[in-house]
């Protein structure tokens, strides 16, 4: 009888059971897509050697005939051996980055990439992905279409231009073969130390939240839909908290709070996610001890958990092998696989060595070190991508299909950009625009050299070889010859770079000649800044414009004719030794190849400059203080026997950027004094062009929280738009801000509005409204 009622109840537990899961089934049933059939069906037919496989990505260098891993013979062979390795053996899932350092031609990628598919695709017939970092344009694709890096498209303000560059961008990584761009870049660039502001948006999280929104969708389609064949997956770089090591050096050691984690650094990404991005790249560095790489409450807790982000999570090149080797927190390469995949990393960017990443990961599953299910998660996110991306149907894309490549509508586009990114910080007695019948001594180490207008990731890592793919763009010194011809603009370089060398090697050249020269021009455009440089090999020990460059500035100005000085810099080098010298300072950034085009139209005025800065550009070294800054670091005189003052001190103040007419601002009014913190508050303004010429004047909305809870910043921007107006024409610009403008992070790491008076400020007017 016993036996007989436990039979019944096992039944009925078991029937119980089944009747959960079918109703689970069936409420789920609904919300699996036709791809999610598709990564199951295929994920139960993989071996764990090839589950493993496909979290492995390569360099292309490792596949192509040539001495060893690290170079390739030119012209560049895949090697039959190392294909089947990598492919036949070890089932790699993934390839990136270009043979040799060098940008290859759209035919030539195809034919690579074409090969690789069909060698690579393996007994299930699983595509592999291709990545590539085309952070302006297609860095390794020749005769692409380059914009200004990402620093100068954040001087433009102008979201539709950003967008609309990276919708080109996508297209030409397609049109090269390619669906996988390691872009944008959401990092936070406060710190103008650090060798890779250029690569940002600049200092303030809700401009590059903005930036961030609009360029996720121009690269995979408002729809996100990265199946088409002009869309691209993008990738966040670099989670979290990359570029503000305390040392200023690149993948040094950081010390964040939660608070300020939360507050300057995640916004951004938050964002992005939100616009639905399909990819991540992990920060190289340490955050408070702690590699990134191995943190799970960073990667999983946060990022899976609370920002609910389901796309792939890629490593940065060689940063689970770090573990072990620079940061000592793994003693052996496996127990660094082991740290790394089970804080939430799906792919590894092995770079060269991946044999001992595949033999470790799979050793560690069998030893139950690794959870199976960590493996089938990340391998279902990595063919969820790469279904997504349409790479089952087309492998790779025939750049046969893409007519607009580097066409003159999207060279259009990328001078429209330079030319709105072009910042004029500096014009004592409208010194500009220059008259075109006047005679100009072009000079400087900038002047004559494609390669600085363009930076780093262009044609190659370091942009050491754009002058070879770019000679036919027209470098500062040849836009104005053509401008005002050869007769009229003499040049003589006065410095140079030492191309062969480190980015900061340069030499006297025919200095003194130069100087002479100075005395029978009108005007001396001097063009400073810096050379080409990205990552470590760009980490610097002084933030002065280099001694050489320094002393020529004066012994030019020595001549007593007016110099306008012209920045090409990665990162706002100070000039404050003499700048009062300077009767005009324009800001170029790393503007791309229609850079000195753009810059030669605004000298002479066929342009109106409307950049404005994307952080503070300091005066001091022991000076770096943001625009954001708290109260106690600009504080006025104290009053008493210990009288002292907090300098805040700014060369130029981020925001800043002149035009050549004049703008008025009225009217400021927000819809209503009293509000709670779920309300609406608009807020307009009216603003007209008082001058003779027409131009585009970014309007921004800076919002200050009075007095808080926790030190308030002095004000934070929350809004802004560009606008045309021609002479005498006005416009209302309308603003929204509602709770999200409101907010701050607390120090529990939680995000509050608190009771109390807020200031807004737009231009020189200022009003104010209370949350209750």
């Amino acid at each position: 009888m016993k036996i007989f009622k436990k039979q019944i109840l096992y039944g009925f537990i078991i029937t119980s059971l089944c009747s959960i899961q079918f109703n689970v089934l069936a409420q789920t049933k609904t919300t699996i897509s036709p791809v999610d059939v598709k990564v199951n069906a295929l994920l139960q037919k993989m071996t764990l050697e090839e589950k493993v496989g496909q979290m492995a990505q390569i360099t292309l260098d490792v596949i192509t005939k040539g001495k060893d891993r690290f170079t390739s013979d030119e012209p560049v062979v895949l090697d039959p051996k190392m294909l089947d390795l990598a492919f036949g053996k070890y089932k790699v899932g993934s390839v990136l980055n270009t043979a040799n350092n060098r940008a290859r031609t759209t035919e030539v990628w195809y034919n690579i990439i074409s090969e690789i598919q069909k060698k690579g695709s393996g007994r299930l017939n699983i595509p592999i992905i291709y990545g590539i970092d085309a952070i302006h344009g297609v860095t390794y694709t020749a005769g692409a279409t380059f914009f200004p890096q990402q620093i100068g498209q954040a001087a433009t303000r102008n979201i539709a231009l950003i967008k609309e560059g990276a919708k080109i961008t996508a297209y030409e990584t397609r049109a090269s073969g390619i669906p996988w761009n390691f872009a944008p870049v959401l990092d936070l660039g406060p710190d103008p130390r650090f060798p890779r502001i250029w690569e940002t948006y600049g200092e303030d999280p809700f401009l590059t939240s903005e930036i961030g929104k609009a360029v996720i969708k121009g690269y995979e389609g408002d729809d996100n839909n990265i199946s088409s064949p002009f869309n691209v997956a993008s990738c966040l770089k670099h989670f979290l908290g990359y570029q503000v090591a305390f040392s200023g050096k690149d993948r040094t050691p950081a010390i964040i709070s939660d608070q300020a984690l939360r507050e300057y650094h995640l916004p951004a990404f938050k964002a992005a996610i939100a616009a639905g991005a399909h990819t991540i790249m992990i920060n190289s560095g340490l955050i408070n001890g702690v590699p990134v790489h191995a943190n799970p409450k960073l990667l999983t807790n946060l990022l899976r958990n609370e920002l609910g982000f389901k796309g792939l999570v890629v490593t940065d090149w060689g940063d689970i092998e770090n573990l072990y080797n620079r940061d000592r927190v793994a003693s052996s390469n496996k127990e660094a696989v082991m740290l790394a995949i089970n804080a939430g990393i799906d792919m590894s960017m092995i770079a060269y060595q991946f044999e001992p990443f595949c033999d470790d990961l799979v050793a560690l599953v069998k030893e139950g070190k690794v959870k199976q299910s960590h493996i089938d998660e990340a391998v279902t996110r990595i063919l969820k991508l790469k279904f997504k991306l349409g790479l089952f149907e087309t492998p790779v894309t025939n750049f046969k299909d893409y007519p607009k490549f580097g066409s003159k509508e999207f060279e259009l586009a990328a001078y429209q950009t330079a030319a709105e990114s072009i910042t004029l910080l500096k014009n004592s007695n409208q010194v500009l625009p220059l008259k075109k019948d006047i005679k100009v001594l072009v000079t400087g180490p900038n002047a004559n050299s494609m390669r600085t207008l363009n930076g780093g990731w262009s044609y190659s890592w370091q942009g050491e070889k754009v002058d070879e793919f770019a000679a036919k763009y027209n470098t500062i010194a040849k836009a104005i010859q053509n401008k005002i011809g050869v007769n009229k603009a003499q040049f003589i370089a006065g410095i140079s770079y030492k191309m062969d060398g480190k980015y900061f090697e340069e030499y006297a050249d025919n200095m003194d000649e130069a100087i002479a020269a100075a005395k029978d021009v009108d005007v001396v455009v001097l063009c400073l800044g810096e050379n080409t440089y990205t990552e470590t090999p760009g980490n610097l020990s002084d933030l002065y414009v280099s001694e050489m460059q320094t002393e020529y500035a004066k012994k030019l100005a020595a001549t007593g004719k007016p110099i306008v000085l012209v920045l090409n810099e990665g990162r706002p080098r100070l000039i404050s030794k003499f700048e009062p010298q300077m009767k005009a300072v324009l800001q170029s950034y790393l503007p791309g190849n229609f850079g000195g085009d753009a810059l030669a139209d605004i000298i002479f005025g066929d342009v109106n400059p409307s950049g404005k800065l994307p952080y503070n550009y300091p005066k001091f070294p022991n000076s770096l203080a943001n625009y954001n800054h708290k109260p106690s670091e600009s504080r006025s005189v104290v009053e008493g026997v210990y009288n002292y003052d907090a300098d805040y001190n700014p060369q130029y103040e981020f925001g800043f950027g002149l035009s050549y007419t004049t703008f008025s601002y009225s009217n400021l009014n927000v819809s209503a004094s009293k509000i709670k913190a779920s309300d609406v508050l608009t807020v307009t303004v009216d603003v007209k062009n008082t001058g003779e010429r027409e131009g585009k004047e970014a309007v921004e909305l800076y919002l200050a929280d009075l007095y808080a809870s926790l030190s308030p910043d002095v004000k934070r921007l929350k809004g802004f738009q560009k606008i045309n107006l021609k002479p005498g024409e006005s416009k209302t610009v309308t603003f929204k801000l509602s709770k999200n403008h409101f907010s701050f992070i607390n120090n529990e790491s939680k995000e509050v509005v608190e009771a109390g008076d807020f200031e807004i400020y737009i231009s020189n007017l200022k009003t104010g409204f209370t949350v209750q």
